[in-house]
């Protein structure tokens, strides 16, 4: 084979395998809807138009096949199968025409659509098996209707056919059920019925196709029951939305639903888990029943759930009870509650006194760091604006103590107090002796800065206050002013009788043995109300502004520094 010949077969080759692929393709993007399924007789004729499809559909549209084969179906009408319009047409049905039939349908869109139906054709039997007919009407009504089922109802209105009726068995008076002029009409009407009337009624339409008549073919057996008495579905049982339980053990369930008054084939009560039925979950079993009370003929539908081993995952559950009545259903879900016992709640109780204990402990021993640390939390402008200039005044009494104890209180005074208050935690103090101005008044630089300062510190040391001990007798002399006890009658006078500023007591040392009691009155009322904090001289850590002593000492110190509250007021 020389290269030409060779080249142009190769072409032949890929341009096929391509078309089939497009093919395939094309065949794979196609939609598949539902399959129609019929049950015919021999001898019948038969039309099919896909419900999607529609009718008057062109025949360039639509593909009609066998059995998944690629022999299309004719559109010649004079065929015993074709199809024309989107319909297709068996005119004479036999044996040979069961099977799946295919209508392929590509729109100038390029949509595609697959329908499908499925073709039984039987030998005609009497009496007329149940698989053949078009369901049933079984009522009490007195006036009957009967409607011609819709494969023929449709075949007969497109194509202009007459409808007849017929019965099995064979009912003389049929011909009085409808007028002549009545013939062109579907149903059929029963204006009295009885159980003389039960049967299987079918419906017969005759057409014509290229001037040639046909007949089609349907029935419906009609059932005459006594009167019934439909009520909206109501349920009975359960009532309550909680069932009480206990996990490992078996239980039952009842679904009572009430339908009315003699209903013997639409009142049905049924059990759904977490929305999926019983038959299809396991370690449930489900039974039913219908009862006709009497004599009133009260129809009740009960469905029992039998849960064979409560679990924990069934407390999670809903247990919907389900009422199916004949134009109404109602439903009510439940769900499943442990059967408590005294010994949870003796242990939920003992736990909660506990927890609140341990919780009344920790405010009480981290109660100072709580209120240290929402301080930092809460905002300046919430707190009640304070523009005077001192946090505090410190007052102190320097005679009747030792060499070592006077150290300590200078150590105290002019080193520890102020590197932590004003040096650390932003305090502004008011220390008689550091910060008087030579040359003014005492006794009125005293009193200004008093009623400047928001806290009195009081400094106590073994002997303090001894020399008050007669603060109720005479006026002091100016040599006691200078020593500071003019500062603490002042500060006591701000603190017990005018209420102006709150006292802050810090012990240094042993209190001796005396202990406060030669200290003056209204100081030792003070003291009663507020133990003095002790300062730990000599213990580690003493200095830290983070200390007990010293969260202590802040706690009663104002929330906000005089300074912060002074800018805040000039800004």
């Amino acid at each position: 084979m020389d290269t030409p010949r060779l080249g142009f077969f190769i072409f032949i080759v890929i341009t096929a395998t391509a078309s089939s692929a497009s093919l395939k393709t094309t065949e794979s993007q196609c939609m598949d809807l539902n399959t129609d399924s019929f049950r015919l007789f021999e001898g019948e004729a038969f039309r099919f138009v896909p419900h999607e499809l529609g009718n008057n559909v062109p025949d360039d549209e639509v593909t009609w096949y066998k059995n998944n084969s690629q022999i299309n179906i004719t559109t010649d009408e004079n065929q015993n199968v074709h199809y024309h319009g989107g319909a297709l047409f068996f005119l004479n049905l036999c044996s040979e025409n069961s099977g799946l039939y295919i209508a392929r349908q590509e729109e100038p869109s390029g949509r595609c659509y697959n329908y499908f139906l499925q073709v039984d054709v039987f030998k005609r039997s009497n009496p007329m098996e149940k698989k053949f007919l078009y369901g049933s009407i079984e009522d009490s009504a007195v006036a009957k209707q009967i409607p011609c089922p819709d494969p023929v109802h449709n075949t007969c209105t497109s194509l202009a056919g007459t409808f007849s009726w017929s019965t099995q068995p064979p009912l003389p008076e049929l011909q009085t059920f409808t007028s002549p002029e009545d013939r062109q009409k579907a149903d059929l009407w029963i204006k009295t019925d009885t159980d003389a009337h039960n049967g299987i009624y079918t419906c017969t339409c005759t057409w014509k196709h290229n001037n040639k008549e046909y007949k089609s073919t349907a029935s419906r057996e009609v059932k005459h029951q006594e009167i019934e008495v439909h009520v909206p579905v109501e349920i009975i049982s359960p009532t309550n939305k909680e069932q009480l339980a206990d996990e490992g053990a078996g239980m039952k369930l009842n679904c009572s639903v009430y339908c009315g008054i003699n209903v013997k084939s639409h009142c049905k009560s049924t059990w759904e888990v977490n929305g999926v039925s019983v038959q299809e979950r396991d370690g449930y079993r489900q039974t039913s029943k219908v009862n006709l009370e009497s004599p009133s003929q009260t129809t009740i539908s009960t469905a029992t759930l039998v849960i064979d081993r409560v679990s924990a995952e069934d407390f999670k559950t809903e247990f919907k009870c389900i009422g199916v009545g004949l134009s109404t259903n109602n439903f009510t879900i439940i769900t499943l509650k442990r059967r408590e016992s005294i010994i949870p709640l003796v242990s939920g109780g003992v736990c909660v006194l506990l927890f609140g204990v341990f919780a009344a402990m920790l405010v009480k021993c981290f109660a100072i760091d709580l209120a240290l640390f929402f301080r930092r939390c809460i905002p300046l402008s919430s707190y009640k604006k304070d523009m005077r200039m001192y946090d505090a005044y410190v007052v102190y009494q320097m005679q009747s103590m030792d060499k070592d104890t006077e150290d300590a209180l200078c150590q105290f005074i002019s080193k520890i107090l102020p590197s932590v208050l004003e040096e650390k935690c932003g305090y502004r103090l008011f220390i008689h002796g550091r910060d008087d101005i030579p040359g003014e008044d005492r006794l009125e630089l005293v009193e200004d800065c008093m009623k400047q300062s928001k806290r009195l510190m009081v400094i106590l040391t073994p002997g303090s206050g001894s020399e008050l001990e007669n603060a109720d007798g005479p006026p002091a002399s100016p040599q006691t002013s200078v020593i500071g006890g003019f500062d603490w009658q002042l500060g006591l006078h701000h603190a017990l009788v005018q209420r102006e500023m709150s006292v802050i007591l810090i012990q240094l040392g042993d209190t001796g043995p005396k202990g406060y009691t030669h200290l003056p009155a209204g100081l030792q009322h003070l003291i009663q109300k507020s133990a003095p904090i002790r300062w730990p001289e000599g213990s580690r850590g003493a200095t830290a502004w983070n200390s007990r002593f010293w969260k202590r000492v802040r706690y009663l110190m104002p929330a906000t520094p005089a300074k912060k509250c002074l800018q805040s007021g000039i800004i």
